[in-house]
């Protein structure tokens, strides 16, 4: 606007030098408004002006920061620049060096203003009284303010430092700072924490023994604020005998550790903040403890009676808050008191979201190492008996035309075993360990391929809608296992829709330049083809969303679902080497989306490769093979299946008794087809033996566990094959064909 005035007087300056100076110090002042305008639009996504977002707040004396629709901060004022600097990168790393945890408490802010359109909470801090308000933006991002406040009742902001004994520890257990109440309950200055404690190390959110000047006296051990370098701690004194409690305690509401006051059935008698904001309730008195909070695995009022009379076993229980925003987990610490003469409860809570989080997932990873033990050994006694079936019925099959009396029956056998060996593979599936069969596939085409069947399993009420990008949708991968995983996601989604609806596939090319982080697993950069599966139903509740991939979990009704079909396609995704997210919003729908690494190969034509190694005849007829397997059924249909195609075969029913018919030197073996698992010597094992006098012998595997269960451990023996039980005839005779082959 200066530079505007300067340039107009330079135009009416009567003399020229005049003019002149005008007009150049116009220009000066319009370039100089010009960098500052650019320089706001630049800071800014869509170079929105930092006044247009912030308003009033750009000059407000309290800090204001502003974040866009994924919640990183776009623009900070000049309080929130001289306050809280300018590293951070969301609310909760700009707020890390003032409040304690403020991940979970800008989250709660977040959600809880799209929701309504806007939210607060007061916090106490070490500095005084905080207010945090977050306005939601039609933009989807969120403008956000925080406030000093007035101490309460006139006192000053640090009252309840004051009468809280707090410590500030630094590295290695020094301790950097004690208010007066620490050094009155501990009887003076200490520098270490081994001086604190009658039981090192300490343990937050447990009650521990502090040496007092007096003798030990209990206290629970609370984290108020913590960073890289320093943490502070308050130490609550809790008597293991019936106390007094104060009866003014006008700074309770105000102390930085949740707290309740129960009566002995359990209802609340007075509360804190913090214990208000843990628990996602504004008011929560007169309320039973057994309202708020669940999981004790007993009932919470013989809990509380056990405590009053001395009997509770122990000192914490873990219990989850009853709220339906998030999942969140307390550690309560409750100890009985006095006050009035009457029995009270007091309940110490600590946030313990966190831990439950890592102890979930421990136990997730068990569970899986479990299923995936188990699943080997039935995998294993499965498939010798379905070899035993498929194989003899290829048997009975041969030279019998489609048009005899049998031939039928035979054929509804064969492929009911097969359907039983694709159950054993989904049972795998879970610890990722069955064998995979990975080809280069268009999965546009195996898509198109799947239509006529995925309409007849979503039905007349369902309508199946296919959108496919118009470049290159190679991956390299199972074709089967795929086809199962677009089955199984098809079916849910069926599922959600009782009353009909519109099930969309969709595939997209698509190249990360950057990794992409989503529910904690990181997708590297790279292209990639993408199949997502859009639904139109009821939704998956948020609490429920994060656990829909766990093996036998699921939101159907008893005898309606399994629990197994997405535990089955995120172990053959993740085993594919690709990635699986799912969105779901409750009564909007579901979206899931597969993310498979492009290859750059052609695709290979399985049908064709599968109909030529069918009609490949061995022309080894004098071939020798020594075949070793434990289970009778599977080796006399190998035996007979492999001198039809005519080979000579010499069989053992162990290792032993393999080395045994070696020691023979003047028997002549071509190839070795063995087990893996036997009793005694296992296949790689006796193979290896062999193979020092034998050099030459080509070698055939056959096992019912996957093809990795024996490679990592055994013996490496180049140029041997594997072959996967159950294996059909004509399979078993072109694996031995092909080896024998390989010079």
């Amino acid at each position: 606007m200066l530079g505007g005035l300067l340039c107009a007087l330079a135009y009416m300056a009567p003399e020229r030098s005049v003019a002149l100076g005008l007009a150049t110090g116009g220009v000066v002042f319009l370039l100089v408004g010009l960098v500052s305008s650019l320089r706001r639009q630049v800071s800014k996504p869509g170079g929105v002006d930092a006044g247009e977002v912030l308003g009033p707040l750009e000059h407000d004396e309290s800090p204001c920061f502003v974040t866009g629709p994924d919640g990183a901060i776009t623009e900070l004022n000049a309080a929130a620049r001289k306050e809280l600097g300018e590293e951070g990168t969301t609310p909760a790393a700009v707020l890390s060096g003032i409040l304690s945890s403020p991940s979970k408490l800008t989250e709660r802010l977040a959600f809880r203003a799209a929701e309504s359109g806007s939210a607060r909470e007061d916090i106490v801090t070490r500095n005084g009284h905080v207010r945090l308000v977050c306005n939601r933006l039609e933009n989807g991002g969120a403008q956000w303010r925080m406030e000093r406040l007035p101490a309460p009742a006139g006192e000053a902001a640090s009252t309840y430092a004051e009468k809280l004994p707090v410590l500030v520890i630094g590295r290695h257990d020094t301790v950097l700072f004690m208010n007066a109440a620490a050094k009155t309950l501990l009887g003076g200055r200490t520098k270490s924490l081994d001086a604190v404690f009658a039981n090192p190390p300490m343990r937050l959110g447990r009650v521990q023994k502090v040496l007092g000047p007096e003798g030990p006296i209990d206290c629970a051990v609370m984290e108020i604020a913590a960073n890289a370098r320093r943490q502070e701690v308050a130490l609550i004194p809790i008597a293991t005998e019936h106390i007094e409690l104060p009866e003014n305690m006008r700074f309770f509401d105000e102390l930085p550790v949740p707290l309740l006051k129960l009566t002995p059935d359990g209802h609340v008698l007075s509360c804190n903040r913090m214990a208000r904001d843990l628990l996602g309730k504004d008011e929560i008195v007169g309320e039973s403890l057994g309202n708020l909070l669940e999981g004790l695995g007993r009932s919470i009022r013989d809990w509380l009676q056990d405590t009053i009379l001395g009997r509770a076993s122990r000192q914490s229980e873990f219990l989850k808050v009853r709220r339906h925003d998030y999942e969140t987990f307390v550690q309560v610490i409750l100890k009985p008191a006095v006050e009035d003469s009457k029995d009270v409860l007091v309940a110490v809570l600590n946030d313990a979201t966190e831990l439950k989080t890592l102890e979930a997932q421990f136990v997730q990873s068990q569970k899986m190492q479990a299923i995936g033990q188990l699943a080997g050994g039935v995998a294993h006694d499965f498939n010798n008996l379905l070899t035993a079936i498929s194989g003899h019925c290829d048997l009975l099959m041969l030279g019998r035309a489609e048009d005899d009396a049998d031939f039928s029956d035979l054929e509804q056998i064969n492929q009911n075993a097969n359907r039983a060996a694709a159950l054993v593979s989904q049972l795998l599936a879970f610890s990722r360990k069955q064998t995979l069969r990975p080809e280069v596939i268009d999965m546009q085409e195996t898509l198109s391929d799947l239509t006529h069947l995925l309409n007849r399993l979503v039905g007349e009420a369902i309508q199946l809608e296919f959108s496919h990008a118009s470049d290159s949708a190679m991956i390299r991968a199972d074709k089967r296992q795929i086809e199962q995983v677009v089955m199984n996601l098809v079916v849910n989604a069926r599922d959600a829709m009782p009353r009909g609806g519109v099930v969309r596939i969709v595939t997209e090319s698509e190249t990360l330049e950057q990794p992409l982080e989503r529910d904690r697993a990181t997708v590297p950069p790279g292209p990639y083809v993408s199949v997502k599966v859009f639904d139109e139903g009821k939704g998956i509740p948020a609490d429920k969303l994060q656990k829909i991939f766990e093996p036998f979990f699921t939101t159907k009704r008893t005898g309606e679902g399994t629990g197994l079909g997405l535990s089955t396609a995120y172990g053959i995704v993740k085993q594919t080497g690709g990635f699986i997210f799912a969105d779901s919003e409750v009564g909007k729908g579901s979206c899931f989306t597969l993310m498979f690494p492009s290859h750059a190969e052609e695709a290979e034509s399985a049908g064709e490769m599968t109909m030529a190694a069918e009609n490949a005849e061995p022309d080894m007829h004098d071939a020798v093979i020594l075949l070793a397997e434990d289970e009778a059924p599977v080796r006399a249909f190998a035996s007979r299946a492999l001198k039809l195609k005519g080979f000579t075969v010499i069989e053992a029913g162990s290792g032993e008794e393999a080395l045994d018919i070696l020691a023979d030197e003047s028997l002549h073996v071509d190839a070795f087809v063995t087990d893996v698992i036997m009793p005694g010597l296992k296949g790689p094992e006796w193979v290896a033996q062999a193979l020092q006098t034998r050099p030459d012998v080509r070698v055939v595997f056959v096992s019912g566990y996957a093809e990795d269960a024996f490679r990592d451990d055994g013996p490496n023996v180049e140029s041997a094959m594997f072959l996967q039980k159950p294996f059909s005839l004509v399979e078993l005779a072109n694996v031995v064909q092909t080896v024998l082959s390989d010079e």
